[in-house]
């Protein structure tokens, strides 16, 4: 290996490889091929970081409790009074009471369909897991959700419901994603960039789930961590809460915790 002298001398003279002694080609081209190894792995972990980049925002209960009001205004005014509201699980419990107390509507049930697992990470396809459990022949449905992310959830609903012979079909959401490929007939907000939204009722699980991104094959204290929240998905989280997470997935055995030079330190579970 070269040291900085020689580095510094062989770059100021640009002195031709060809006209060192065999020993130190040997050692620049072994400097060389090191060198072009370590950018080829620089690159390869930036672009996984990249990958799994990108702009999240944190919704809270009163920004919630807002939109809901103002979906409620919307359907009322449209003149559509369903017969059963069918809120989507999970994502559509919450906008689902809280819609049908703003149109002080009593008839509210659900089915779940799974798209998504914790921390934005998308199953093969959306499926239903529980299916409308009441008859909806000849009943006017609204069918309510939190999002239109890709659509294909509200799709999915929709075509499962029509198959139930319902005497018709509205879809609303809190937030509509113009990027979705489903627009459904009512929404409060329309969200014209796209970004990953938390809702209160997955916040807790988003957290984890990124953290163990965040996390990876490496081990990682908490500065770090909270650093890369904030570089990766915008978020400024507290200590406090990402300790009690980091904790919870320790305990789950999802994660191991050590100590080192007075640090704590965390690394995914193998």
């Amino acid at each position: 290996m070269l040291n900085w002298l020689e580095k510094d001398l062989i770059s100021l003279y640009k002195v031709s490889v060809n006209s060192l002694p065999a020993g130190y080609k040997t050692c620049i081209k072994k400097e060389i091929y090191l060198t072009q190894e370590r950018k080829i792995q620089s690159q390869q972990s930036r672009g996984q970081t990249e990958k799994d980049s990108f702009r999240c925002e944190l919704i809270s209960f009163n920004e919630v409790l807002r939109l809901s009001r103002i979906l409620a205004q919307k359907v009322k005014a449209s003149g559509y009074m369903p017969d059963l509201i069918v809120a989507i699980g999970r994502g559509g419990y919450v906008p689902g009471r809280l819609v049908s107390d703003f149109l002080l509507f009593n008839d509210l049930t659900s089915m779940k369909i799974e798209h998504y697992s914790r921390a934005a990470d998308m199953r093969e396809e959306a499926r239903i897991k529980f299916p409308i459990p009441v008859d909806i022949t000849g009943k006017k449905i609204l069918i309510l959700d939190d999002v239109t992310d890709t659509g294909e959830t509200l799709n999915l609903a929709v075509d499962y419901v029509l198959n139930l012979n319902p005497a018709s079909v509205r879809t609303a959401v809190l937030q509509h994603k113009i990027s979705s490929n489903f627009t459904p007939d009512f929404y409060a907000q329309k969200v014209l960039k796209w970004r990953w939204i938390i809702y209160p009722w997955a916040r807790y699980e988003d957290l984890a789930g990124f953290a163990e991104k965040i996390i990876q094959n490496r081990t990682l204290d908490l500065s770090q961590i909270i650093a890369e929240f904030k570089h990766r998905y915008e978020l400024d989280l507290k200590e406090t809460e990402l300790l009690k997470i980091l904790s919870d997935l320790t305990e789950r055995g999802e994660l191991e915790s050590t100590k080192q030079d007075n640090r704590k330190l965390w690394s995914i579970k193998k």
